[in-house]
Protein backbone atom coordinates (compact mmCIF):
# COMPACT_ATOMS: atom_id res chain seq x y z
CA UNK A 1 0.00 0.00 0.00
CA UNK A 2 1.63 3.30 -1.04
CA UNK A 3 1.35 5.94 1.95
CA UNK A 4 2.14 9.19 0.05
CA UNK A 5 -0.05 11.73 0.86
CA UNK A 6 -1.84 12.29 -1.81
CA UNK A 7 -0.51 16.27 -2.06
CA UNK A 8 3.12 14.56 -2.78
CA UNK A 9 2.14 12.46 -5.60
CA UNK A 10 0.22 15.18 -7.14
CA UNK A 11 3.51 17.53 -7.30
CA UNK A 12 5.66 14.47 -8.28
CA UNK A 13 2.78 13.70 -11.48
CA UNK A 14 2.84 17.35 -12.14
CA UNK A 15 6.46 17.17 -12.83
CA UNK A 16 6.40 14.28 -14.64
CA UNK A 17 4.55 14.99 -16.96
CA UNK A 18 5.74 18.57 -17.64
CA UNK A 19 9.17 16.71 -18.02
CA UNK A 20 7.75 14.12 -20.71
CA UNK A 21 5.50 16.05 -22.64
CA UNK A 22 8.31 17.09 -25.47
CA UNK A 23 9.10 13.79 -25.72
CA UNK A 24 5.33 12.48 -26.06
CA UNK A 25 4.99 15.29 -28.88
CA UNK A 26 7.80 14.15 -30.53
CA UNK A 27 6.20 10.27 -30.59
CA UNK A 28 3.26 12.39 -32.14
CA UNK A 29 4.91 13.44 -35.25
CA UNK A 30 6.36 9.66 -35.39
CA UNK A 31 3.33 8.39 -36.87
CA UNK A 32 1.27 7.07 -33.78
CA UNK A 33 -2.06 8.33 -33.09
CA UNK A 34 -2.43 11.67 -30.88
CA UNK A 35 -5.68 10.60 -30.73
CA UNK A 36 -6.00 6.81 -29.77
CA UNK A 37 -8.80 4.94 -29.73
CA UNK A 38 -8.13 3.23 -26.24
CA UNK A 39 -8.66 -0.58 -25.50
CA UNK A 40 -12.03 -0.02 -23.36
CA UNK A 41 -13.43 2.52 -24.85
CA UNK A 42 -14.57 0.41 -28.24
CA UNK A 43 -18.50 -0.08 -27.29
CA UNK A 44 -18.42 4.14 -25.95
CA UNK A 45 -17.65 4.82 -28.96
CA UNK A 46 -19.83 2.95 -31.48
CA UNK A 47 -22.58 3.85 -28.86
CA UNK A 48 -22.01 7.87 -29.40
CA UNK A 49 -21.28 7.46 -33.20
CA UNK A 50 -25.38 6.20 -32.68
CA UNK A 51 -26.42 8.81 -31.17
CA UNK A 52 -24.46 11.67 -32.95
CA UNK A 53 -25.52 10.27 -36.37
CA UNK A 54 -28.23 7.22 -36.43
CA UNK A 55 -31.18 8.51 -33.43
CA UNK A 56 -33.31 11.87 -33.45
CA UNK A 57 -33.81 13.93 -31.03
CA UNK A 58 -37.41 12.63 -31.21
CA UNK A 59 -36.28 9.51 -29.88
CA UNK A 60 -35.03 8.42 -25.83
CA UNK A 61 -32.54 5.48 -26.00
CA UNK A 62 -32.14 3.41 -22.85
CA UNK A 63 -29.13 1.80 -22.55
CA UNK A 64 -26.78 -0.12 -19.80
CA UNK A 65 -23.80 2.12 -18.62
CA UNK A 66 -21.39 -0.15 -18.17
CA UNK A 67 -21.78 -1.53 -21.35
CA UNK A 68 -22.92 0.73 -23.84
CA UNK A 69 -23.16 -1.92 -26.19
CA UNK A 70 -26.86 -3.17 -24.25
CA UNK A 71 -29.41 -0.88 -25.67
CA UNK A 72 -32.39 -1.85 -23.54
CA UNK A 73 -35.41 -0.18 -25.81
CA UNK A 74 -35.56 2.82 -28.30
CA UNK A 75 -38.60 5.25 -27.35
CA UNK A 76 -40.50 7.67 -29.99
CA UNK A 77 -41.42 10.37 -27.65
CA UNK A 78 -41.00 13.54 -30.11
CA UNK A 79 -38.81 16.65 -29.79
CA UNK A 80 -40.37 17.86 -26.57
CA UNK A 81 -39.21 17.24 -23.21
CA UNK A 82 -39.66 14.71 -20.84
CA UNK A 83 -40.51 14.99 -17.53
CA UNK A 84 -37.95 13.05 -14.98
CA UNK A 85 -40.65 11.22 -13.58
CA UNK A 86 -41.93 9.86 -17.03
CA UNK A 87 -38.10 9.06 -17.51
CA UNK A 88 -37.54 7.37 -14.24
CA UNK A 89 -41.04 5.22 -14.64
CA UNK A 90 -39.58 4.10 -18.21
CA UNK A 91 -35.96 2.98 -15.98
CA UNK A 92 -38.15 0.99 -14.26
CA UNK A 93 -40.45 -0.89 -16.38
CA UNK A 94 -37.39 -1.48 -18.53
CA UNK A 95 -35.08 -2.83 -15.34
CA UNK A 96 -38.12 -4.90 -14.27
CA UNK A 97 -38.48 -6.29 -17.76
CA UNK A 98 -35.04 -7.46 -18.46
CA UNK A 99 -34.17 -8.55 -14.47
CA UNK A 100 -31.64 -5.65 -14.03
CA UNK A 101 -31.47 -3.19 -11.15
CA UNK A 102 -32.28 0.04 -12.17
CA UNK A 103 -28.77 1.92 -11.95
CA UNK A 104 -28.13 -0.15 -14.91
CA UNK A 105 -30.81 1.57 -17.16
CA UNK A 106 -29.83 5.20 -18.58
CA UNK A 107 -31.73 7.37 -21.19
CA UNK A 108 -30.18 9.37 -23.92
CA UNK A 109 -31.84 11.38 -25.91
CA UNK A 110 -30.91 11.09 -29.99
CA UNK A 111 -28.75 14.22 -31.62
CA UNK A 112 -29.14 13.18 -35.14
CA UNK A 113 -30.66 16.70 -36.31
CA UNK A 114 -28.44 18.41 -33.67
CA UNK A 115 -25.43 17.06 -35.19
CA UNK A 116 -26.26 17.96 -38.87
CA UNK A 117 -26.91 21.17 -38.05
CA UNK A 118 -23.81 21.82 -36.06
CA UNK A 119 -21.57 20.14 -38.88
CA UNK A 120 -23.35 22.70 -41.39
CA UNK A 121 -22.91 25.89 -39.63
CA UNK A 122 -19.04 24.82 -38.85
CA UNK A 123 -18.25 25.58 -42.95
CA UNK A 124 -18.68 29.43 -41.88
CA UNK A 125 -15.23 28.60 -39.43
CA UNK A 126 -13.45 25.67 -39.54
CA UNK A 127 -11.15 26.72 -42.07
CA UNK A 128 -10.03 29.58 -40.34
CA UNK A 129 -9.68 27.66 -36.55
CA UNK A 130 -7.94 24.74 -38.29
CA UNK A 131 -5.53 27.57 -39.75
CA UNK A 132 -5.56 29.07 -35.81
CA UNK A 133 -4.37 25.56 -34.36
CA UNK A 134 -1.91 24.82 -37.19
CA UNK A 135 -0.64 27.84 -36.61
CA UNK A 136 0.49 26.95 -32.94
CA UNK A 137 1.56 23.85 -33.70
CA UNK A 138 -1.63 21.92 -32.42
CA UNK A 139 -3.66 18.93 -34.02
CA UNK A 140 -6.42 20.28 -36.54
CA UNK A 141 -8.64 17.32 -35.51
CA UNK A 142 -9.12 19.73 -31.90
CA UNK A 143 -11.43 21.86 -33.88
CA UNK A 144 -14.35 19.53 -33.83
CA UNK A 145 -14.22 19.59 -30.30
CA UNK A 146 -17.46 22.17 -30.36
CA UNK A 147 -19.69 19.63 -32.41
CA UNK A 148 -19.91 18.38 -28.84
CA UNK A 149 -19.96 21.90 -26.95
CA UNK A 150 -22.16 24.16 -28.84
CA UNK A 151 -22.87 22.62 -32.33
CA UNK A 152 -20.63 25.55 -33.22
CA UNK A 153 -23.24 28.08 -32.14
CA UNK A 154 -21.64 31.21 -31.12
CA UNK A 155 -24.57 32.35 -29.66
CA UNK A 156 -24.57 29.12 -27.38
CA UNK A 157 -25.60 29.43 -23.60
CA UNK A 158 -25.29 27.73 -20.94
CA UNK A 159 -27.59 27.03 -17.87
CA UNK A 160 -24.35 27.53 -15.60
CA UNK A 161 -22.92 30.51 -18.10
CA UNK A 162 -20.47 29.08 -20.53
CA UNK A 163 -21.01 31.20 -23.29
CA UNK A 164 -20.21 30.91 -26.75
CA UNK A 165 -18.92 28.34 -29.71
CA UNK A 166 -16.27 26.87 -27.07
CA UNK A 167 -18.32 27.25 -24.27
CA UNK A 168 -16.05 29.28 -21.92
CA UNK A 169 -17.36 29.82 -18.23
CA UNK A 170 -16.21 33.43 -17.18
CA UNK A 171 -13.66 32.82 -14.87
CA UNK A 172 -12.14 30.64 -17.26
CA UNK A 173 -12.27 33.17 -20.36
CA UNK A 174 -11.35 35.74 -18.47
CA UNK A 175 -7.89 34.07 -18.67
CA UNK A 176 -7.70 34.16 -21.99
CA UNK A 177 -9.76 36.66 -23.22
CA UNK A 178 -11.76 39.90 -22.83
CA UNK A 179 -14.74 39.67 -20.42
CA UNK A 180 -16.75 42.54 -19.15
CA UNK A 181 -19.55 44.29 -19.61
CA UNK A 182 -18.81 46.24 -22.47
CA UNK A 183 -17.34 43.31 -24.18
CA UNK A 184 -17.14 39.30 -24.55
CA UNK A 185 -15.06 37.50 -26.60
CA UNK A 186 -16.34 34.29 -25.67
CA UNK A 187 -19.13 35.02 -28.48
CA UNK A 188 -15.97 35.75 -31.16
CA UNK A 189 -15.85 32.58 -33.26
CA UNK A 190 -11.75 33.65 -34.21
CA UNK A 191 -11.13 34.88 -30.67
CA UNK A 192 -12.63 32.23 -28.31
CA UNK A 193 -11.13 29.79 -30.89
CA UNK A 194 -7.54 31.43 -30.26
CA UNK A 195 -8.32 31.02 -26.41
CA UNK A 196 -9.35 27.06 -26.84
CA UNK A 197 -5.53 26.38 -28.23
CA UNK A 198 -4.31 28.40 -25.47
CA UNK A 199 -6.18 26.36 -22.76
CA UNK A 200 -5.70 23.16 -24.60
CA UNK A 201 -1.78 23.54 -25.34
CA UNK A 202 -1.79 24.42 -21.67
CA UNK A 203 -3.59 20.99 -20.63
CA UNK A 204 -1.14 19.05 -22.91
CA UNK A 205 2.30 20.25 -21.28
CA UNK A 206 0.57 19.70 -18.06
CA UNK A 207 -1.08 16.47 -18.68
CA UNK A 208 1.37 14.77 -21.12
CA UNK A 209 -1.18 13.20 -23.54
CA UNK A 210 -4.45 14.10 -25.53
CA UNK A 211 -6.85 11.29 -24.03
CA UNK A 212 -6.40 13.16 -20.55
CA UNK A 213 -6.05 17.10 -21.87
CA UNK A 214 -9.20 16.54 -23.88
CA UNK A 215 -10.79 15.26 -20.92
CA UNK A 216 -10.01 18.29 -19.53
CA UNK A 217 -11.57 20.90 -21.41
CA UNK A 218 -14.72 19.32 -19.28
CA UNK A 219 -13.44 18.34 -15.93
CA UNK A 220 -10.48 20.64 -15.69
CA UNK A 221 -6.47 19.96 -15.52
CA UNK A 222 -6.47 19.95 -12.01
CA UNK A 223 -9.06 18.00 -11.59
CA UNK A 224 -7.94 15.33 -14.17
CA UNK A 225 -4.17 16.09 -12.46
CA UNK A 226 -5.45 14.82 -8.87
CA UNK A 227 -7.38 11.96 -10.44
CA UNK A 228 -4.14 10.91 -12.04
CA UNK A 229 -2.09 11.39 -8.89
CA UNK A 230 -4.49 9.37 -6.75
CA UNK A 231 -4.73 6.51 -9.19
CA UNK A 232 -1.55 6.27 -9.98
CA UNK A 233 -2.18 6.61 -13.72
CA UNK A 234 -1.82 8.33 -16.87
CA UNK A 235 -4.21 5.80 -18.78
CA UNK A 236 -7.83 7.24 -19.44
CA UNK A 237 -9.68 3.94 -18.97
CA UNK A 238 -8.31 2.96 -15.57
CA UNK A 239 -9.23 6.78 -14.79
CA UNK A 240 -12.87 5.72 -15.81
CA UNK A 241 -12.89 2.58 -14.05
CA UNK A 242 -11.01 3.22 -10.75
CA UNK A 243 -11.33 6.88 -9.89
CA UNK A 244 -13.96 8.00 -7.45
CA UNK A 245 -15.35 11.68 -7.03
CA UNK A 246 -19.00 13.30 -7.01
CA UNK A 247 -18.23 15.70 -9.82
CA UNK A 248 -16.32 13.00 -12.21
CA UNK A 249 -19.49 11.12 -13.51
CA UNK A 250 -21.06 10.42 -16.70
CA UNK A 251 -20.09 13.30 -18.66
CA UNK A 252 -16.24 13.69 -18.44
CA UNK A 253 -15.94 10.17 -18.23
CA UNK A 254 -17.41 10.05 -21.84
CA UNK A 255 -16.04 13.18 -22.87
CA UNK A 256 -12.91 11.87 -24.83
CA UNK A 257 -15.16 8.89 -26.48
CA UNK A 258 -17.73 11.64 -27.67
CA UNK A 259 -14.39 13.71 -29.31
CA UNK A 260 -13.21 10.56 -31.18
CA UNK A 261 -16.47 10.67 -32.63
CA UNK A 262 -16.88 14.21 -33.17
CA UNK A 263 -13.60 13.86 -35.15
CA UNK A 264 -14.75 11.20 -37.25
CA UNK A 265 -17.99 12.81 -38.18
CA UNK A 266 -16.37 15.82 -38.94
CA UNK A 267 -13.22 14.19 -41.14
CA UNK A 268 -15.91 12.07 -42.94
CA UNK A 269 -19.06 14.15 -43.55
CA UNK A 270 -20.36 12.59 -46.61
CA UNK A 271 -20.52 9.57 -45.48
CA UNK A 272 -22.31 10.34 -42.51
CA UNK A 273 -24.45 13.13 -44.15
CA UNK A 274 -24.19 12.32 -47.60
CA UNK A 275 -26.98 15.01 -48.81
CA UNK A 276 -25.67 17.91 -46.02
CA UNK A 277 -24.12 20.90 -47.51
CA UNK A 278 -22.16 23.56 -45.03
CA UNK A 279 -21.98 27.06 -45.20
CA UNK A 280 -20.06 28.60 -47.10
CA UNK A 281 -16.97 30.48 -45.47
CA UNK A 282 -17.03 33.53 -43.63
CA UNK A 283 -14.22 35.08 -45.16
CA UNK A 284 -13.05 37.44 -42.19
CA UNK A 285 -9.88 40.00 -42.19
CA UNK A 286 -8.97 42.00 -39.18
CA UNK A 287 -7.68 45.18 -38.31
CA UNK A 288 -5.72 45.48 -34.52
CA UNK A 289 -6.61 48.61 -32.36
CA UNK A 290 -3.23 50.97 -31.72
CA UNK A 291 -5.37 52.41 -29.00
CA UNK A 292 -8.91 52.78 -27.55
CA UNK A 293 -10.51 53.78 -30.39
CA UNK A 294 -14.79 54.70 -30.51
CA UNK A 295 -16.86 52.50 -31.45
CA UNK A 296 -19.07 55.40 -33.56
CA UNK A 297 -15.93 55.67 -35.50
CA UNK A 298 -15.06 52.36 -36.59
CA UNK A 299 -18.61 51.80 -37.83
CA UNK A 300 -19.01 55.04 -39.82
CA UNK A 301 -15.63 53.75 -41.63
CA UNK A 302 -16.86 50.68 -42.27
CA UNK A 303 -19.26 51.42 -44.51
CA UNK A 304 -21.89 48.89 -42.62
CA UNK A 305 -24.76 49.68 -40.17
CA UNK A 306 -24.07 50.08 -36.43
CA UNK A 307 -26.05 46.00 -36.78
CA UNK A 308 -24.09 45.01 -39.08
CA UNK A 309 -20.87 45.89 -37.83
CA UNK A 310 -22.15 44.22 -34.45
CA UNK A 311 -22.70 40.86 -36.72
CA UNK A 312 -19.05 40.80 -37.83
CA UNK A 313 -17.87 41.60 -34.51
CA UNK A 314 -20.16 39.59 -31.74
CA UNK A 315 -18.00 40.47 -29.22
CA UNK A 316 -19.23 43.59 -28.56
CA UNK A 317 -22.75 45.15 -27.37
CA UNK A 318 -24.93 47.08 -27.24
CA UNK A 319 -22.97 48.68 -23.97
CA UNK A 320 -19.60 49.42 -25.67
CA UNK A 321 -18.90 52.84 -26.81
CA UNK A 322 -15.17 52.04 -26.48
CA UNK A 323 -13.08 49.60 -27.83
CA UNK A 324 -9.80 48.53 -26.05
CA UNK A 325 -6.21 48.79 -27.81
CA UNK A 326 -5.04 45.10 -29.26
CA UNK A 327 -8.75 44.54 -29.98
CA UNK A 328 -9.19 43.28 -33.53
CA UNK A 329 -11.96 44.50 -35.38
CA UNK A 330 -13.50 41.75 -37.80
CA UNK A 331 -14.96 42.80 -41.23
CA UNK A 332 -15.94 40.89 -44.28
CA UNK A 333 -13.53 40.30 -46.67
CA UNK A 334 -14.99 42.02 -49.46
CA UNK A 335 -14.99 45.46 -47.48
CA UNK A 336 -12.04 47.84 -48.03
CA UNK A 337 -10.06 47.86 -45.01
CA UNK A 338 -8.25 51.51 -45.54
CA UNK A 339 -10.80 53.56 -43.76
CA UNK A 340 -10.62 51.74 -40.81
CA UNK A 341 -7.01 51.07 -40.50
CA UNK A 342 -6.86 54.74 -40.58
CA UNK A 343 -8.94 55.17 -38.16
CA UNK A 344 -7.38 52.44 -35.88
CA UNK A 345 -4.07 54.35 -36.39
CA UNK A 346 -4.98 57.83 -36.25
CA UNK A 347 -8.17 58.00 -34.18
CA UNK A 348 -6.80 56.16 -31.63
CA UNK A 349 -7.50 57.50 -27.57
CA UNK A 350 -4.90 56.77 -24.62
CA UNK A 351 -6.26 53.94 -22.63
CA UNK A 352 -7.44 55.31 -19.40
CA UNK A 353 -4.71 54.69 -16.43
CA UNK A 354 -5.86 50.84 -15.24
CA UNK A 355 -4.73 48.98 -12.10
CA UNK A 356 -2.03 46.39 -12.99
CA UNK A 357 -3.26 43.31 -13.20
CA UNK A 358 -1.07 39.81 -13.03
CA UNK A 359 -1.70 36.51 -12.50
CA UNK A 360 -1.59 34.21 -9.54
CA UNK A 361 -1.66 30.24 -9.52
CA UNK A 362 -3.25 29.69 -6.06
CA UNK A 363 -0.97 26.99 -3.88
CA UNK A 364 -1.93 24.57 -1.38
CA UNK A 365 -2.25 26.52 1.93
CA UNK A 366 -3.52 30.06 0.81
CA UNK A 367 -5.87 31.77 1.83
CA UNK A 368 -7.55 34.75 -0.45
CA UNK A 369 -6.67 37.19 2.63
CA UNK A 370 -2.26 35.99 2.50
CA UNK A 371 -3.15 36.38 -1.00
CA UNK A 372 -4.89 40.00 -1.69
CA UNK A 373 -2.16 41.04 1.33
CA UNK A 374 1.29 39.46 -0.35
CA UNK A 375 0.09 41.62 -3.64
CA UNK A 376 -1.60 44.73 -2.32
CA UNK A 377 -4.56 44.26 -2.96
CA UNK A 378 -8.11 43.98 -2.06
CA UNK A 379 -9.81 40.37 -1.35
CA UNK A 380 -13.45 41.78 -2.43
CA UNK A 381 -11.51 42.85 -5.77
CA UNK A 382 -9.86 39.80 -6.52
CA UNK A 383 -13.57 37.37 -5.83
CA UNK A 384 -15.23 40.39 -8.29
CA UNK A 385 -12.88 40.03 -11.27
CA UNK A 386 -12.12 36.29 -11.32
CA UNK A 387 -16.16 36.32 -11.54
CA UNK A 388 -16.77 34.67 -7.61
CA UNK A 389 -18.64 35.46 -5.09
CA UNK A 390 -17.05 33.40 -2.36
CA UNK A 391 -13.34 32.67 -0.76
CA UNK A 392 -14.99 29.09 -0.59
CA UNK A 393 -14.79 28.78 -4.61
CA UNK A 394 -11.18 29.26 -4.97
CA UNK A 395 -9.60 25.74 -5.40
CA UNK A 396 -5.92 24.60 -5.14
CA UNK A 397 -4.45 25.04 -9.14
CA UNK A 398 -6.97 28.06 -9.32
CA UNK A 399 -5.12 30.91 -11.87
CA UNK A 400 -6.31 34.24 -10.52
CA UNK A 401 -6.25 37.41 -11.97
CA UNK A 402 -4.95 40.01 -9.16
CA UNK A 403 -5.52 43.61 -9.18
CA UNK A 404 -2.62 45.18 -7.90
CA UNK A 405 -3.85 48.21 -6.06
Amino acid sequence: MNHKPRWLLFLIFCWVAFSTSSARAESDSSGESRFPLLPGLEKPVEFWKKIFTEYSVGQLVFFDPSDMSKIYEVIDVGPENRSDAYIDGERSRIAAENNVDVSQVKAQRGIKERTAAGLKRSGRYIAEMQRIFRDRGLPVELTYLPLLESSYDINARSYVGALGMWQFMPATGKQFLRVDKAIDERRDPLESTRAAAAFLKQAYDALGSWPLAITSYNYGPAGVGRAVAEIGSENLVELIQKYNHPYWGYAPKNFYAEFLVAVDIGSNVNQYFPDLELDAPRGIKEVELRGRTSLNSLVNSSGMTHGQFLDWNPALTANTKFIPAGYRVKLPTHKMIEPVVQVAQEKSQPEPQRAQVIRHRVQRGETLVQIARRYGASAERILSINGMQRASAIRVGTTLLVPKL
